[in-house]
């Protein structure tokens, strides 16, 4: 059970015990700052502690914000100072140096840990108050500013994302905010929310591939439902400050896991009337996930990058001061909320090619004009990407031994050849596939040479003002090639197949990214050696595809085997990593995806 020292005098009438122990907090008085460090040695060092002045005036709020907020080793407001166990040996140290009389002993504290290096959170109060008043006068003054704010709707309001897309704005979160306080006054956690609204998006799923008009729909009806749910999670978890590793981990995976699942129902449902959509489905998931690559890359390479401007970047902070612009230039991107909004209205009203059609159309235009906008900005500024980002887009590139073995032999190119070779290899292999039959040699050929070219572009460090692109470029090849084989047999079967290779592929590649975003890394290297690395399991599909020429009826269950292999491994390391993983608690607050 996490601990309070409550330092100071205690205040006669002050309800502050009361609302620590009502946080979880086992409270423990002390008469002044001199007995804290003895107070502190009681407490185990894996524990949660706070040091809280007897004083302090303010809503139990900003007191939840400081004292309870699992993504922060150390969180502090004005009276109010908590650390999680990896800064309490900073606070022993504070706690028996000397206090500062100048200011509360919690600041004091505060203070004295940040001087030693460990950085200190100070949570953005907004209108709620947080105070240690010196006279009767300013207590009174205090306790009028508590009265005068609306704790409850600053707590609802501060539960919606600072950042999300129009329709998510104004037509899911005025409600769903309050399904996150019944949520949270019953006990439910963020992770539960987030797995009903898997169920529901399963269930619409399954709905749609039934292939009949009140199938699609109640699929329609239920994936509106689930998008809700979905942006209920993250809501409760702002509510309540339950965050979690696992819950990002969840709140991600799940969304792709959603939106794929549906794409194969509403497959399946066309499937039964005899329109073969697998191809626009399968389409459709390259698509997004390669958006996805284009949005994590760009902002892996950026995220530290010294001297980060350029003109670009700032137009579009001037558009973003013209109010409409900003809905206009969100919505057009189509993020999930508009995304889901339209493929359900879709589904409901038309039929899965219409619902695919409109999807490829509107997510490429999307991704067009973001992928145009960020190649702009790294054209235009004047950065120096660090070694820290290379090696997270060394991550997501995903080279296997293949395309290591050639970058060891290369050794370190001239600059700017990583983006070329990779281009140059992907359009070559493509373009082979594309052109040659189906297991013609010149496509495993052309593979060969897709491996070779890989490896030339890891070579050296991605530090280019492009080479954020070596790792989308990498997965449309991929995927692409996988859907162009399988098309290409033209037998029952392989796209439905090929479909789960690329859900298989494409679950190690995001995990791959939220496990960079959670700071633990990338997965693994004997993972990604096990699973082959991109160009390994291209040349293993080429081959499989030339081995099974003249038998094109075995590459279903071939492309199926290799699904199979690839996400058991891949999800049992993933599962293990999650559950049992010390990375600290993350919640997603970027851009929709």
């Amino acid at each position: 059970m996490p601990t309070v020292i409550l330092t100071g005098l205690p205040v006669p009438g002050s309800p502050l015990a009361d609302e620590l122990r009502s946080l979880g907090f086992d409270v423990h008085p002390v008469a002044g700052p001199e007995e804290t460090a003895t107070a502190l040695a009681g407490v185990p060092a894996d524990q949660r502690v706070a040091v809280v002045d007897s004083a302090f005036v303010g809503h139990r709020h900003a007191l939840r914000l400081a004292l309870t907020d699992p993504r922060f080793d150390a969180c502090a407001v004005t009276g109010a100072f908590a650390v999680k166990p990896g800064a309490r040996a900073a606070l022993d140290a504070a706690a028996a140096g000397p206090p500062d009389g100048a200011a509360p002993y919690a600041d004091h504290l505060a203070a004295a840990v940040e001087a030693a290096g460990t950085p200190v959170q100070r949570p953005d109060l907004g209108t709620l108050v947080a105070a240690v008043p010196a006279t009767v006068a300013e207590r009174d003054a205090a306790e009028a500013a508590v009265a005068a704010v609306d704790e409850e709707a600053v707590r609802l309001r501060t539960a919606v994302k600072s950042r999300d897309g129009f329709f998510t704005t104004f037509f899911i979160s005025p409600y769903s905010r309050y399904i996150a306080r019944w949520c949270a006054r019953r006990g439910l956690t963020p992770n539960q929310v987030t797995t009903a609204s898997l169920v529901t998006a399963l269930i619409a799923a399954a709905c749609a591939a039934t292939g009949e008009r009140g199938g699609y729909i109640a699929a329609g009806v239920l994936l509106l439902v689930s998008f809700v749910l979905d942006c209920t999670d993250g809501q409760l978890a702002r509510y309540s400050l339950q965050y979690s590793t696992m819950g990002a981990w969840l709140d991600a995976t799940f969304d792709r896991a959603k939106e794929y699942s549906f794409y194969a129902g509403l497959a399946l449902g066309a499937a039964r009337h005899g329109d073969d959509v697998w191809a626009l489905a399968l389409g459709a998931m390259i698509l997004m996930t390669c958006r996805h690559v284009v949005d994590f890359a760009f902002n892996e390479a950026n995220h530290d990058a010294a001297a980060n401007t350029s003109p670009t970047a700032a137009l579009s902070d001037r558009l973003d001061s013209v109010g409409w612009t900003v809905w206009v230039r969100r919505m057009i991107i189509l993020p999930i909320g508009e995304r889901w909004a339209m493929i359900a209205v879709l589904t409901a009203a038309t039929s899965p090619r219409v619902v695919f059609y409109a999807l490829l159309v509107g997510c490429a235009f999307g991704a067009l004009y973001t992928t145009a906008g960020r190649v702009l900005r790294s054209l235009t500024r004047t950065a120096r990407r660090t070694d820290r980002a290379a090696r997270a887009l060394a991550d997501l590139a995903d080279s296997g031994p293949l395309a290591e073995l050639v970058a060891r032999a290369v050794g370190r190119t001239v600059p700017g050849v990583g983006l070329a070779a990779a281009v140059i290899a992907a359009v070559a292999l493509l373009w082979t596939a594309w052109a040659q039959p189906f297991g013609a040699r010149q496509t495993v050929i052309a593979a060969v040479v897709y491996a070779v070219l890989a490896g030339v572009a890891v070579a050296r460090p991605l530090k280019g003002a492009l080479d954020w692109l070596v790792p989308p470029v990498f997965r449309a090849a991929e995927y692409t090639t996988v859907l162009i084989l399988a098309a290409k047999a033209d037998v029952p079967g392989a796209l439905p197949a090929a479909f789960g290779l690329v859900a298989a592929v494409a679950y190690h590649h995001y995990d791959t990214v939220y496990r960079i975003r959670g700071g633990t890394g990338a997965p693994p290297h004997w993972l990604v050696r096990t699973t082959g690395g991109h160009e390994g399991r291209v040349l293993l599909t080429a081959v499989l595809a030339a081995v099974l020429a003249t038998r094109a009826a075995d590459f279903p269950a071939a492309l199926t085997a290799l699904a199979v292999a690839v996400a058991l491994v891949v999800l049992v390391e993933s599962i293990r990593f999650w559950v049992s993983s010390g990375a600290p608690a993350v919640h997603d607050e970027g851009e929709p995806a």
